[in-house]
């Protein structure tokens, strides 16, 4: 019968695909500590031009936003929004510091930031899993596919016999 090879083949490819979050997810934490690195260089400029006038970073961005010139004043709200998204990438680097290997899945999954995920997805580059994590998400995975591909198919069953009644 045919049924029992599609239902491996399923699982694998389900096992498979799910072995390769785990990778997405260390892809994703260089990538963030890459635009950590990027947007503290540039508020370690502003905190340099801040001094050289005589200011902290409070005060420039506070001038930069009042100015009567709406090009400055938008670059001081950019600097304010990048500042706290620094802010958040710190943080969220904090928490993987702190986690372990199937937490850091988890805070991937929950907290990610969405910029950075779409630029992992666009240079992500599948790896075989050699970790724990790995190994587990593609049993996991392959398991909850054939789970589901036996759900689909009881339901289908089930409608068959509701639909199509047996001759008595």
């Amino acid at each position: 019968m045919l049924a029992r090879p599609f239902v491996i083949a399923v699982g694998i490819l389900a096992g498979v695909t799910t072995s390769q979050l785990p990778e997405f997810a260390q892809q994703y934490r260089q990538r963030l500590g890459g635009a950590i690195d990027a947007l503290q260089q540039v508020m370690a400029v502003t905190a340099e031009d801040a001094a050289r006038n005589g200011l902290d970073v409070d005060g420039a961005l506070a001038r930069l936003k009042r100015n009567s010139d709406p090009l400055v004043a938008a670059q001081g709200h950019s600097l304010e929004d990048m500042r706290e998204r620094l802010a958040d990438m710190r943080a969220e680097r904090d928490a993987y510091d702190q986690s372990d290997q199937f937490g850091r899945i988890l805070l991937f999954l929950t907290t990610s930031d969405a910029d950075v995920v779409r630029g992992t997805y666009q240079d992500f580059e599948p790896a075989v899993p050699a970790t724990a994590e790995g190994i587990v998400t593609a049993l996991v995975g392959g398991l909850a596919g054939v789970g589901l591909l036996r759900l689909i198919g009881a339901f289908l069953r089930g409608l068959w016999r509701v639909l199509v009644p047996r001759p008595r």
